[in-house]
């Protein structure tokens, strides 16, 4: 198990959803029609509040909406899981926050997914910049434990089908989005969890994102006092649905769900 103090605080889920989101454009699938507002799914994101500070894992396409939906005007750091679109693409969005703090925020993400970032926001790191672009801090991380300020985060290295992505823990709260394996010795850096965010897109098999079945399996191994499923497709089901298949301690988050953790 994985030394973590003990860190009381509020996390809200500002996404649940897969890189198309749900409804996905042009379906008419029941779950995509649904009227209920736990089927809308953003592209899948967490707010996690520590001691007053605001830290983001994520930052897709929907970053703006979900700040504007949550009220956040602070945000001390964002961390990135993986450099894929429905992660990083919301980048842009973090200016509102460069002007009400004046200062750059602080983004961390091992090396590769920094390059995919410099790509991507090109204007952000030329020499002559464009006035108001957004400001970035970027920060290296590697699979060794490291500190926002004084609250402790572990990365946990996992494998979204060959690509390596981070999990991360702070204290009894562990999320682990877009992974379909992870090594033993990464399972063990989950072990004392109490509140387990796991990925599941959706009962069958997929190449890279855990199923139904493999994400309980792991949950089984972690044994966490509860978890929760995001990262959930229209595929998978209704929130409705997709509950009355789960134990008793498991739950499908949604979007704008708020949990408590120590």
């Amino acid at each position: 198990m994985v030394n973590q103090k003990n860190q009381s605080g509020e996390a809200i889920f500002l996404g649940t959803g897969t890189s198309q989101g749900v409804p996905v454009i042009g379906c008419e699938c029941p779950v995509c029609c649904s009227v209920n507002p736990k089927d809308k799914r953003l592209r899948s994101s967490l707010l996690v509040s520590i001691n007053g500070q605001n830290l983001v894992i994520d930052a897709g396409p929907d970053f703006r909406q979900q700040m504007l939906r949550e009220k956040v005007r602070t945000l001390r750091a964002i961390l990135i899981t993986h450099e894929h679109a429905d992660h990083i693409l919301g980048l842009d969005d973090i200016r509102s926050f460069n002007w009400l703090q004046r200062k750059p925020t602080d983004i961390y993400a091992e090396k590769r997914v920094q390059q995919s970032i410099e790509r991507i926001f090109d204007y952000v790191f030329k020499a002559n910049q464009y006035p108001g672009i957004p400001r970035m801090k970027l920060h290296t991380i590697g699979n060794t434990p490291f500190q926002i300020d004084d609250i402790p985060i572990t990365p946990v290295r996992c494998y979204h089908h060959k690509l390596p992505v981070f999990g991360f823990r702070t204290g009894g709260l562990s999320y682990i989005t877009d992974t379909n394996f992870m090594e033993e010795e990464e399972l063990q850096k989950l072990y004392g969890t109490k509140i387990l965010i796991i990925n599941a897109l959706r009962k069958e098999k997929h190449l890279s994102h855990y199923n139904l079945g493999q994400a309980l399996e792991v949950i089984r191994k972690i044994q966490p006092e509860k978890a929760y499923l995001t990262h959930i497709s229209h595929e998978f089901g209704s929130h409705t649905g997709i509950a009355s298949l789960l134990p008793p301690n498991v739950f499908p988050a949604y979007d704008g769900l708020k949990i408590k953790f120590e």
